[in-house]
């Protein structure tokens, strides 16, 4: 589960969520459960989101 709680009018920096993605990753030690999958494909949605790219370009 992520550590911050967000709101729908909340804009997190790019920095911000790829920091949340890199401690994700550092946390599940390489291996994502199912869990901290669904964690990552949201991420990577709003990754995607507040730089104006896809998600799937960042994969």
């Amino acid at each position: 589960m992520s550590r911050s709680p967000r709101s729908s009018d909340s804009v997190r920096s790019p920095a911000v969520v790829n920091e949340e993605i890199r401690d994700l990753w550092q946390r599940s030690g390489g291996c994502l459960s199912p869990e901290d999958e669904e964690e990552y494909q949201r991420l990577l949605v709003e990754w995607a989101a507040v730089t104006g790219g896809s998600a799937r370009s960042a994969a």
